[in-house]
């Protein structure tokens, strides 16, 4: 839930910064660059400039993962905060292109985070799966086959719009302080991930 969170953080903040597009919600700048091929082809650059920053961030998270074994939350998580930071630097000197890939990559390696069997086993910056095992899950219980767990979809979706308020309110009241502070909640969910079990 704090990871959804942060993403949602990070995401609000791109999103205000950017024009209305996302830095984790990839299938909303794959909508952004089909409209844009289909009216306007010269706005379709941004869209699809964010969506290869995106894989490159998975690309290289998952290459992160596969490198530090056990070790691999901690160091996804270290990575994202080294990003976060680098993202907020850039906003400092005035070089928001930067700061906007070096978030968009963040993005992407986070979710690198929850794996099983080399897969990923929790999307942390995409909440339409966890909304579809939400649904399925209270259509068991309601016929009484309720597998165990269910509603913990429900959390991770509610983490992702508690940061989304949070980034929302930072960008708008602390511009040049709110990436900082996404930076810096990063940095803390490294002693979290320490504590977390290896294998998911």
């Amino acid at each position: 839930m704090a990871l959804a969170g942060l993403a949602g953080c990070v995401d609000a903040i791109g999103f205000l910064s950017a024009d209305g597009y996302f830095v984790s919600f990839m299938s909303g700048n794959t909508t952004r660059l089909g409209v844009a091929l289909g009216t306007a082809p010269l706005r379709a650059l941004a869209p699809a400039l964010l969506l290869g920053g995106f894989v490159l961030g998975v690309t290289g998270g998952s290459l992160l993962a596969s490198a530090a074994g056990r070790w691999r939350k901690p160091a996804i998580t270290a990575l994202v905060a080294l990003l976060l930071l680098a993202g907020a630097s850039a906003r400092a000197l005035g070089a928001e292109y930067a700061m906007l890939a070096a978030l968009v990559m963040a993005m992407g390696a986070i979710n690198n985070t929850f794996q099983r069997g080399g897969e990923v086993a929790i999307g942390l910056t995409y909440m339409t799966g966890a909304l579809v095992k939400l649904g399925q899950g209270l259509a068991q219980r309601l016929t009484g086959r309720a597998v165990p767990g269910w509603a913990s979809w429900a959390w991770l979706w509610c983490g992702l719009l508690a940061g989304a308020v949070t980034g929302a309110f930072l960008e708008d009241r602390l511009p040049y302080g709110c990436l900082w502070i996404a930076a810096g909640w990063a940095l803390a969910m490294i002693a979290v991930a320490l504590r977390l079990p290896a294998e998911s």
